[in-house]
C-alpha cells in the first residue's frame, strides 16, 4: 500500500496517481482563487438552476478555468458542480439552500487536487469585495457607486421607451414589420437606437438577438405572458430579449399606437454575384414554426445586400449543408430542419426580395427560401421518444429528479452533442441498468426501478420535461430537474439475482481468536495455513508470519504457531512451489531490501503434530534482479516462476518489466505496456493459457505473451467497467478480483476468466463483473451486474464449480484510509448458469473486510476468511479469523469420503483412489489451484473437472494432458456426491520441470 494515502475522511476519492509523493495532500477546497473567496457548498435551486446567467461543461474543468469564464462575464459567484460544471451568476435562484462543505467533495476533472462540487452540489466562489443582491432587479447605492449586478431583467424603462408587454408573433407575418436587424451584441438599448432612428412607435427584441421596428402589430399577434419573454440577450446577459415566437416589446414615451399598419418602400438593389455551392439546388418555401426556428443551428447578421448565393456560400463556408433565406435578409444555416418543418406547396408564401437582388425571393414572412446539397433532413417537433426502441424500453413519462438533493438514479453521464434515447438506455443496458433517464438535454442516468422508489421520484405533467435532446432535434431529453424516463422491458431481463434462505444462503461463523491482521494467507500441503503480515502492522514484539494448525482451533496455544522473516513482506507477491515438498515461496516487499526479497518456507508437520521449519531468506545470496513492490507471480508451463511489474517501492516510479526464477541469466525484460499503465497495473492478473501464452489483464487492458519471447501475440479489447468511466479498472489500486473458469474434460473449449469488482481512478466501486476466453478467435467481454458494488474483492473458487465473491468496500479505492462503507454481504456465482442469472445474494458477516483481508478455500470445503488493516480511524486492524460455510454443508447431504495413494501424477497418467461408501447419487471430482490470496489476487486459482470412472466404490480419475491445461504444482482435490464435497487432499500434477527441489543453494532443500 502506498505510504502516502493517510488520513483524509475523504481521500477515498483521491485519484491515484504515480506523480504522487510524501509531500503531497490529500485533495481540499482552497479558501482562494484569483479574486474570488470560498463561499460554501450550495444545493441546485428547484426547478432550475441555482446560478443560472451563463454555464459551461468541460472534462478537463477546474476552479481557475471557471473563475476565469464567469469573471470574464462579469458575474458575482461561479460554482462548480459534478466534477466538471460550471456555473456563473449574480444571485442564487428559490430553493438554492447551504449545504455541508463536506457534501461539496467530487474532485475537479481537470485537477484532482480540488474539490469542485457534487451531485446536486456547487462549490461556490464570491468575488471579492462583492455583496450579492437578493431582489430581482438593479439596485443603486446611496454612495453613487455602480450597482450591484442582479439575476437576468426586464427592464422597466430603456431611455425613452417604457415596458409594453411580451407579445407573440403575427399570423404569416412578423408582429413588427417595418425594420429589422439581427446581431450578436444585441442588446436592448441597440434595438432601441435602431428602431428611434427610423421613428418608429415600437421596437421588440426576440430570440435573444433580433430587433423588430414598428408602429402597429400585424394580425395574429397577442399578448403573452411576461415570464415567456425570458431569453438573455445576446449582448448583455442581465436583461430578456424575448424567445423563440416571443417579443420583449417596448412604446415610446407618451406615444399611442396607430390604427394602421405603416408601410415600408423598398428599392432595387444590387445584381447577384457568385453562384451557389457545387450540388446545391433549390428545395423550396419551407414555414418557420410555429414549433419554434426550422434552422435554429446559427443565423448570419442581417446583410442589406443578402442573395440567395451568398447565403448559401456563407452556410458552405462554415461547413453547413443548408441555407435558408428569410424576410429580405436574413440568412440561417443548419445540417437539417427541426420543429416539423414542412414544404410549403404554395411558392407564393415565399415573397420577399432579396435586398441584395430583388429579383429573387428571399422567403417572407415567416417563411424561409431554402437551398441545400441533396434533400435535407427533417426531425418532428420533439417529444419524447416512444418507438424505434426495438421493443426493449419503454417510455414512463416525466418524473422528478434532485428531490430533497439527491439524484434519482445514480449513475450520471454528459453527451453534450450526442444525447438522445438510444445512447443513453444503449448505455445504460450495456451496463445492466434497467432504468434509463434524460435530463438538461445533455444529461444521461442509469440506475435500478429500487432507486426510483426510494427517491420517491412521482410522475409530472409531460410539459415539465420540455428540453431538447442533444443528439435528437426531434425528442425531448428532460428537463430541469425533470426526467425522460424509461424502464426495461425487454424478453430477456438485464439480469436476475437469486436470494436463498436460511441454510442455502450459507453462514459466516468465528474460526479462532487471531494474533495478527494478514495481508497474505496460504494453505500449506500440509493443510496448515500460513498468515504473513506487513512490519508494523501487528504488536510490537509480531514476527511478521504465523501458522495455523486447523485441527486444534479448541485450542488457541497449540492452534498458533510463531515463525520469522527477515524483510517486509508488504506488498509481496506468493505461489506455492511444485517442488515435491510444496514450498511457498514470496517475492518482493515494501522498500530496499524486502523489494528484493525472495522467501522460501518448506511446510512440514501435519495436523496436530507441531511444525519445525521456518522461513528461510538470504538476501546476499538470493534476490531478484531488480527490487518490486506489488508484482504478481506464476508457475509457468517449464515450471520456472514468471515475476511481473511492480514498482520500486514507497511511491516509486513502476518497475516495467518481468525476470524469472530460478535466474535464467538474461536481464529483466523491459515492457511498455507496463510502463504506460502505472500505477494502475500493479498485481496483474496472469494465467497459462489452453492454447499455449501467458494471459496479462492489467487495469482495463488485457493482452497474450509468447510464452518464450514474452513479445505480445495478441492484444484483446480492453474491458468494460463503469457505465460513467471507460477508465475503471480492476487490478491494484483500483482492486478487482480474478479467477479462471472451471475447465471440463476433455477440456475442448476456450478457458474462461471472470474479474470482478474494482473501481473508477475517482473511487466509484464497481458493481459488475467481466469474462472473456482470451484464445477464443475474436475474443470480447461480457458484463454481469453484480446485486452490490465492490471494490477490494476477493474470491474463493468452490469444489463445486462455483465461486464465492466476498469482503470489500462499495466506495474507494485500494489504500491505507481509502476505502469505505465495508461490504459485509458474499455473493455466489454459478457459472453453469445462464449469464445474467449466476449471481446468488448469500450469507451476510459483521466483520468489515477492507484492505489487505484474503480469503481462501480450504481442503474441507469451507472458506477461511482473515486479516482487514484499513487504518483509517475507523475500522479496526482486524485479527478475528472466521470461516464461511458453503450451503453444500449445510443441507442435510451425507458427506462423502475418499482415500489416495497415488498424490504425484504425469500428464495424462491415471491414478486410483476409493470412495468411504457407494456413491447414492452423481459424483464429481474436482480440482482446485493451490492459492496465495493477496490484495485481491488469488495467484494460482484453477479449476479443473478430470475425466473419472468408478466401480462400485473403486475409482480412477485421469490427469489433465498437458501443462497448458493445469500447469506443474499442487491441487486440492475433491471428490463430490450430489454435491457435497468430501474432504479434499493435496495432489501434485506434473512433477518439477524446472528442478525447483534442488534450488536455491544454501537453502533446505526437498529434492526432485
Amino acid at each position: 500500500m502506498k505510504a502516502i494515502r493517510t488520513n483524509s475522511v475523504l481521500s477515498f476519492l483521491i485519484f491515484y496517481s504515480a506523480s504522487l509523493s510524501a509531500a503531497q495532500t490529500a485533495p481540499f477546497q482552497p479558501d482562494v482563487v484569483g479574486d474570488y473567496n470560498w463561499y460554501g457548498c450550495k444545493t441546485e435551486a428547484t426547478g432550475v438552476r441555482a446560478l443560472k446567467l451563463f454555464e459551461y461543461a468541460d472534462d478537463t474543468m477546474t476552479l481557475e478555468s471557471c473563475r476565469d469564464f464567469c469573471d470574464s462575464r462579469g458575474t458575482i459567484f461561479f460554482g462548480t458542480e459534478y466534477g466538471r460544471e460550471c456555473f456563473c451568476g449574480n444571485k442564487f435562484e428559490a430553493g438554492s439552500v447551504d449545504a455541508p462543505d463536506s457534501d461539496c467533495s467530487m474532485l475537479c476533472a481537470g485537477n484532482q487536487s480540488n474539490f469542485c462540487g457534487n451531485g446536486n452540489r456547487l462549490s461556490v466562489y464570491i468575488k471579492d469585495g462583492a455583496t450579492p443582491d437578493a431582489g430581482p432587479s438593479a439596485s443603486t447605492s446611496s454612495s453613487g457607486a455602480p450597482p450591484v449586478p442582479t439575476a437576468p431583467f426586464q427592464p422597466d424603462v430603456v431611455g425613452d421607451y417604457n415596458w409594453y408587454g411580451c407579445k407573440t408573433e403575427a399570423t404569416g407575418a412578423r408582429a413588427l414589420k417595418l425594420f429589422e436587424y439581427a446581431d450578436d451584441t444585441m442588446t436592448l438599448e441597440s434595438c432601441r437606437d435602431f428602431c428611434d432612428s427610423r421613428g418608429t412607435t415600437f421596437f421588440g427584441t426576440e430570440y435573444g438577438r433580433e430587433c423588430f421596428c414598428g408602429n402597429k402589430f400585424e394580425e395574429g399577434s397577442v399578448d403573452a405572458p411576461d415570464s415567456d419573454c425570458s431569453m438573455l440577450c445576446a449582448g448583455n446577459r442581465r436583461n430578456f430579449c424575448g424567445n423563440g415566437n416571443r417579443l420583449s416589446v417596448y412604446i415610446k414615451d407618451g406615444a399611442n399606437p396607430p390604427d394602421q399598419t405603416s408601410s415600408s418602400t423598398t428599392s432595387s438593389g444590387p445584381k447577384p454575384t457568385g453562384a451557389f455551392p457545387q450540388g446545391w439546388t433549390d428545395q423550396g418555401c419551407w414555414q418557420d414554426g410555429p414549433n419554434g426556428r426550422i434552422m435554429p443551428t446559427y443565423q448570419a447578421p442581417d446583410n442589406p445586400n443578402l442573395t440567395q448565393e451568398s447565403c448559401a456560400q456563407l452556410c458552405f463556408d462554415r461547413g453547413y449543408k443548408i441555407s435558408g433565406t428569410e424576410y429580405y435578409r436574413q440568412c440561417f444555416c443548419g445540417n437539417d430542419i427541426r420543429n416539423g418543418g414542412t414544404r410549403d406547396p404554395d411558392e407564393s408564401k415565399c415573397t420577399t426580395p432579396c435586398d441584395g437582388n430583388r429579383e429573387q425571393m428571399c422567403g417572407g414572412a415567416g417563411y424561409l427560401k431554402i437551398f441545400s446539397d441533396g434533400p435535407p433532413k427533417t426531425f418532428a417537433p420533439p417529444a419524447p421518444q416512444v418507438g424505434g426502441l426495438n421493443g426493449t424500453w419503454t417510455y414512463q413519462g416525466c418524473f422528478e429528479d434532485n428531490i430533497n438533493m439527491k439524484r434519482t438514479l445514480p449513475w450520471a453521464l454528459y453527451f453534450p452533442e450526442t444525447n438522445s434515447a438510444e445512447v443513453c438506455l444503449g448505455r445504460c443496458a450495456a451496463f445492466g441498468y434497467p432504468v434509463a433517464g434524460m435530463e438538461y438535454g445533455e444529461e444521461c442516468y442509469c440506475g435500478d426501478p429500487v432507486d426510483v422508489s426510494e427517491a420517491g421520484a412521482t410522475k409530472r405533467p409531460e410539459s415539465e420535461c420540455n428540453i431538447v435532446c442533444s443528439g435528437n432535434a426531434s425528442a425531448i431529453c428532460g428537463g430541469g430537474s425533470r426526467l425522460t424516463l424509461y424502464h426495461w422491458t425487454g424478453e430477456t431481463p438485464l439480469y436476475l439475482f437469486d436470494y436463498p434462505q436460511g441454510n442455502n444462503a450459507g453462514e459466516y461463523s468465528n474460526l479462532v481468536g487471531g494474533v495478527v491482521t494478514p495481508l497474505m494467507t496460504m494453505q500449506s500441503i500440509t493443510g496448515k495455513v500460513t498468515f504473513l503480515e506487513k512490519f508494523g502492522t501487528g504488536r510490537d514484539n509480531s514476527t511478521g508470519a504465523y501458522e495455523l494448525d486447523l485441527s486444534q482451533v479448541g485450542n488457541f496455544n497449540a492452534a498458533w504457531r510463531e515463525m520469522h522473516v527477515k524483510t517486509d513482506i508488504f506488498c509481496a507477491a506468493g505461489v506455492i512451489l511444485p517442488d515435491k515438498g510444496g514450498r511457498q515461496l514470496t517475492v518482493g516487499g515494501w522498500s530496499g531490501d524486502s523489494t528484493y526479497g525472495v522467501r522460501l518456507y518448506w511446510p512440514d508437520g501435519s495436523p496436530g503434530r507441531p511444525s519445525v521449519n521456518d522461513w528461510e531468506e538470504d538476501n546476499a545470496r538470493l534476490r531478484l534482479q531488480q527490487g518490486r513492490w506489488y508484482p504478481s507471480a506464476m508457475v509457468m508451463t517449464n515450471g520456472s516462476i514468471l515475476v511481473i511489474g511492480g514498482e520500486i517501492g514507497a511511491n516509486d516510479r513502476p518497475v516495467p518489466t518481468l525476470e524469472i526464477l530460478p535466474p535464467t541469466g538474461t536481464k529483466p525484460l523491459y515492457m511498455e505496456w507496463l510502463e504506460r499503465t502505472d500505477p494502475n497495473n500493479l498485481y496483474p492478473f496472469v494465467c497459462v493459457l489452453p492454447g499455449g501464452g501467458i494471459f496479462v489483464q492489467y487495469w482495463n487492458e488485457a493482452r497474450i505473451l509468447d510464452e518464450v519471447t514474452f513479445a505480445t501475440i495478441k492484444t484483446l479489447p480492453n474491458a468494460p467497467g463503469s457505465v460513467t468511466d471507460n477508465m475503471a479498472g480492476r487490478t491494484y489500486p483500483l482492486e478487482g478480483t480474478a479467477v479462471l473458469l472451471p475447465q471440463h474434460a476433455p477440456y475442448s473449449e476456450p478457458l474462461g476468466v471472470l474479474i470482478c469488482g474494482g473501481a473508477t481512478p475517482g473511487g466509484a466501486a464497481l458493481d459488475n463483473c467481466v469474462t472473456t476466453q482470451p484464445d477464443a478467435p475474436n475474443a470480447k467481454w461480457t458484463l454481469e451486474r453484480m446485486p452490490s458494488k465492490r471494490v477490494l474483492t476477493c474470491m474463493s473458487p468452490l469444489p463445486d464449480g462455483t465461486y464465492l465473491i466476498l469482503n470489500g468496500a462499495k466506495q474507494g479505492v485500494a489504500g491505507f484510509g481509502l476505502a469505505d462503507f465495508p461490504n459485509y454481504n458474499a455473493v455466489l456465482y454459478d457459472p453453469a448458469k445462464p449469464v445474467h442469472q449466476r449471481m446468488s445474494v448469500m450469507a451476510n458477516t459483521t466483520v468489515a473486510r477492507l484492505y489487505h483481508s484474503e480469503a481462501i478455500t480450504l481442503l474441507d470445503g469451507r472458506v477461511l476468511v482473515t486479516g482487514s488493516d484499513p487504518q483509517d480511524g475507523k475500522h479496526p486492524q482486524e485479527i478475528r479469523v472466521e470461516v464461511f460455510t458453503p450451503p453444500y454443508l449445510l443441507r442435510g447431504g451425507a458427506r462423502p469420503s475418499f482415500t489416495i495413494q497415488d498424490r504425484d501424477w504425469a500428464y495424462g497418467d491415471t491414478a486410483s483412489f476409493q470412495l468411504g461408501a457407494a456413491p447414492a447419487g452423481t459424483v464429481r471430482v474436482s480440482l482446485l489451484g493451490g492459492v496465495s490470496s493477496t490484495h485481491g489476487n488469488s495467484m494460482g486459482a484453477r479449476t479443473l473437472f478430470p475425466a473419472f470412472t468408478c466401480q462400485g466404490t473403486s475409482c480412477t480419475v485421469t490427469a489433465p494432458p498437458s501443462a497448458y491445461i493445469a500447469p506443474p504444482g499442487w491441487y486440492q482435490m475433491f471428490v463430490l456426491v450430489n454435491g457435497v464435497p468430501a474432504v479434499g487432499t493435496y495432489v501434485r500434477i506434473g512433477g518439477d520441470p524446472a528442478k525447483l527441489g534442488n534450488w536455491p543453494q544454501g537453502f533446505k532443500l526437498p529434492g526432485i
